[in-house]
């Protein structure tokens, strides 16, 4: 084996390939715990190198050790972030969520958004709100994001209507057992009154329980799949408009 660490030491560029060749040659002669010790005590050193996570985030999932691979997947969104390359920022988003169900994506999403649309962030209104006490559960939208209303709701497995209200928009989202089937925007439903309140960064919602399950209007399998879709979509979109060079999709 070649990797020879000195402690408290970051990994450079070399090392860090010696580190990835050991770490193979561990799991090729069946010794991946080997290869986990010398790839977490390496990324200790080097905390923001992609290409150690890259390579625990496999060992990890090939060792179904998913809770670790799950962080590795949320550390390597930040990373990803970082580099611009966003819809590799989406995809490990994603891959953290299927690892481990339990994991919150809003904080991702935000995240992920914030840094392609610093716009957004920056006109988010966070007055104070009146906001009804007499429903399931309701929020300002300046302090708890649609995302984390979403995330909510689905953890709960709740059926009902969360209904959006800001200044220029009235709007809904129906749930059933915590998965979205419908909404709908300035008179229209289904994905593209979605596609509208997604983009609502002010004013309050409010969710409120139903007694019976709402018609599927839009059938999907997963609620942040969705979401990482349409966000991914409205990005390209308004980056066509702009023409802007698409960073993601040029990625390889």
């Amino acid at each position: 084996m070649n990797a020879v660490l000195e402690p408290n030491l970051p990994v450079s560029e070399v090392s860090i390939e010696s580190v990835l060749l050991d770490a193979d040659l561990f799991v090729k002669y069946a010794s991946p715990e080997k290869a986990f010790q010398i790839l977490r005590e390496s990324i200790e050193r080097s905390p923001r190198s992609i290409s150690l996570r890259e390579k625990l985030r496999d060992v990890c999932v090939k060792q179904k050790n998913l809770n670790e691979a799950a962080k590795q997947c949320l550390a390597l969104v930040t990373l990803y972030i970082g580099r611009e390359e966003f819809d590799t920022a989406y995809d490990r988003l994603q891959e953290a969520k299927l690892l481990d169900p339990r994991i919150s994506v809003a904080p991702g999403l935000e995240a992920i958004r914030r840094a392609r649309r610093p716009d957004f962030a920056a006109t988010r209104d966070r007055s104070p709100q009146t906001v009804r006490t007499d429903v399931t559960f309701a929020g300002n939208l300046g302090f708890v994001s649609i995302f984390d209303a979403v995330q909510v709701i689905e953890n709960a497995k709740m059926t009902g209507l969360m209904v959006l209200k800001s200044d220029t928009i009235l709007g809904s989202v129906a749930f059933n057992e915590g998965r979205i089937v419908d909404a709908e925007c300035n008179g229209h439903n289904g994905v593209g009154a979605f596609r509208e309140l997604i983009e609502v960064n002010s004013g309050t919602f409010e969710f409120s329980n139903a007694d019976t399950e709402f018609p599927v209007v839009i059938s999907i399998t997963s609620n942040t799949n969705f979401l990482l879709d349409i966000l991914t979509e409205l990005d390209h979109e308004r980056a066509e408009k702009q023409g802007l060079r698409d960073i993601g999709g040029e990625m390889i």
